[in-house]
């Protein structure tokens, strides 16, 4: 399975009175995150499946992500994707969607550089995950822990 950890982009600061969760992405966050998209999909990225954090950065992150791909399937909220999950947690659900090829995952830090690291079983190590990053990593079995293979990341500085 070809997974992809892509780091919402940038957003605006929540407003006194408002959650964290509410945060939407700013314009530039948008068109950094397109402009990642679409060096993924001339590198021949093709999601089979796009899933998100609950929370509006995130979702709209994965909604560039599905309207840059001309992707048609609907957006797979997961909770395990929030801030605060945990590198496990989402291994479930990807376990869970093991008749994917292909999983393109929107998410948040800290967690996508500890999902990173659990996934290449590297717990000591530190990815930098900017905003709009997506970094690739394959995992060809599904067992009761990952060992995958970083393939590539792109920053929207490359772009």
């Amino acid at each position: 399975m070809e997974l992809y950890l892509f780091r919402h982009g940038i957003a605006e600061d929540a407003p006194p009175g408002r959650s964290d969760s509410s945060r939407a992405l700013t314009n530039e966050g948008r068109e950094r995150t397109a402009a990642v998209v679409k060096m993924a999909k001339n590198a021949g990225v093709i999601p089979s499946q796009i899933a998100s954090s609950p929370y509006i950065r995130a979702m709209q992150t994965a909604e560039v992500a599905a309207k840059e791909f001309g992707w048609r399937g609907d957006i797979l909220p997961l909770v395990s994707l929030v801030p605060h999950g945990t590198p496990e947690a989402v291994w479930a659900d990807i376990r869970d969607l093991r008749d994917e090829s292909a999983v393109l995952l929107a998410g948040h830090e800290p967690l996508m550089a500890n999902l990173a690291a659990y996934l290449l079983n590297a717990p000591g190590l530190i990815v930098d995950m900017k905003k709009s990053a997506m970094l690739r990593i394959d995992v060809p079995h599904l067992g009761a822990t990952p060992r995958g293979v970083l393939r590539w990341m792109i920053i929207p500085k490359l772009t």
